[in-house]
């Protein structure tokens, strides 16, 4: 008898770590500080949202690694969702990241890619969508090379995607300052609320601080997932939040505050303004990569979680897609995946596609985060290799600001959070139709 394929463990703490940093660091934070400039209206209001985006990253970040390390499974959230609260709401989970979360940051990532790629080499924008395609065709390629190779070009990405970021904020702090940053007193734009500027600035970091959780995905590969998965997730974390607070700043006194709101184009601008026209064109490849860099970690991280949903028999063709490659990878949900992608990158803007699948993958975050609360009463004899830091205050943070970023959706932006809520619901017939056949064999 034929031995089965099985994952191999071969990722190590620096591929891993350079996954939190590589998928959340792509292009949120280069592409959202236009949006949060706006909703905002001031400079200190930017940077509050900002911090208060990564201290909620951080503190939710604490609580997950107590699961992570606890539940160190292929699957991720799937898993923890699954221990916890059953079957049904960890198909939904899986679901909702297979047809909604993976798919749209490929998507919306490529998009930003190919509208930045024609920018640099003023390429006439009828390309746009032939160069997203590309882009999510060729990350498919690195991914079905095998794990090792993805998870080495991720290190390589994230190495060389710090490069740009840290000649700007280098360079950006020691250049003279062009526009006024003053820190107090806080205060929104005109004709803008305190708590409705806050809110929608920190509603539009979400997308940016994005993306850690999903490296409790690729558990199952990690050599050694207990100790590895806590520190790769808080220390960058830690990084992330820095960095962006940084690089924000720079931007900042570098642009008026009124040439970044809705601005596309605001790291290509601030980088011309920091090295000139050559170096701001050399930064902005940079850029590119950076943004190249995050689409590989979606990438490497989503196809994981069909696979995993195959293997409990969860999903319609689950036999094929929980099939392995010669190279341990699961080359029908990747397939799948890209896909969806695809039909994404023809139908979906960036900031509409990263709206919805922050609303929907926020409300399967927050029931995370009750996870750790709930399973601290209900199994409190489980081995914690590694235990949430301030505990509870850390966790109930994270519920708080997981609350607060769902009902500031729904109320801000209705309509879009019923299509990424209808398009969750309609994986239930899906989970009807495979446990009733699950159940006949």
């Amino acid at each position: 008898m034929k031995e089965e394929r099985q994952l191999q463990k071969s990722i190590g703490f620096w591929a891993a770590l350079s996954t939190v940093i590589g998928t959340a660091i792509g292009g949120g934070v280069f592409f959202k500080t236009p949006v949060v400039t706006q909703v905002t209206g001031s400079a200190n209001m930017t940077l509050l949202a900002w911090l208060l985006g990564g201290l909620i990253t951080i503190c939710a970040g604490l609580t997950t690694a107590e699961l992570s390390a606890a539940i160190p499974k292929t699957g991720g959230m799937v898993e923890y969702i699954h221990h916890t609260y059953g079957e049904a709401p960890s198909f939904m989970i899986g679901w909702a990241e297979m047809v909604v979360y993976f798919p749209a940051n490929i998507a919306a990532l490529s998009i930003v890619f190919s509208t930045q790629f024609v920018h640099l080499f003023s390429i006439d924008k009828s390309y746009s969508v032939i160069i997203a395609l590309i882009v999510a065709f060729s990350i498919t390629g690195i991914n079905l090379m095998g794990s090792k190779f993805a998870g080495g070009f991720q290190t390589f990405a994230t190495i060389f995607k710090l490069i740009p970021i840290a000649l700007i904020i280098i360079f950006g702090l020691m250049a003279k300052e062009s526009a006024p940053v003053p820190l107090f007193p806080i205060q929104a734009g005109e004709n803008t609320s305190f708590f409705t500027a806050l809110g929608h600035g920190l509603l539009a970091t979400m997308f940016a601080y994005d993306g850690w959780i999903q490296v409790g995905n690729i558990a199952g590969e990690l050599k050694k997932p207990k100790v590895d998965l806590p520190k790769a997730i808080i220390f960058g974390l830690l990084g992330i939040t820095v960095i962006y607070l940084l690089i924000n700043y720079v931007f900042l006194r570098t642009l008026p505050i009124g040439q970044i709101m809705g601005n596309e184009n605001t790291a290509a601008n601030a980088a011309e303004v920091i090295f000139g026209h050559t170096g701001g064109k050399i930064v902005t490849i940079g850029i590119l990569i950076s943004v190249y860099g995050a689409i590989n970690g979606y990438a490497m991280t989503g196809l994981r979680v069909p696979y995993a949903m195959a293997l409990d028999k969860s999903l319609p063709f689950s036999k094929g897609l929980s099939k392995l490659s010669k190279k341990s990878i699961p080359y029908a949900a990747t397939l799948l995946q890209l896909g969806i992608a695809c039909i994404m990158i023809f139908l979906g803007a960036f900031n509409t596609l990263t709206d919805m699948l922050v609303f929907v993958i926020w409300i399967f975050y927050t029931m995370t985060f009750a996870a750790t609360i709930i399973l601290r009463k209900r199994e409190p004899e489980m081995k914690r290799p590694y235990k949430c830091l301030w505990y509870p205050v850390t966790p109930i943070i994270a519920i708080i600001g997981g609350v607060f970023i769902v009902i500031s959706t729904i109320i801000t932006q209705t309509g879009l959070a019923l299509i990424g809520l209808g398009i969750t619901l309609l994986g239930l017939p899906f989970y009807a139709y495979a446990r009733k056949h699950r159940d006949a064999e």
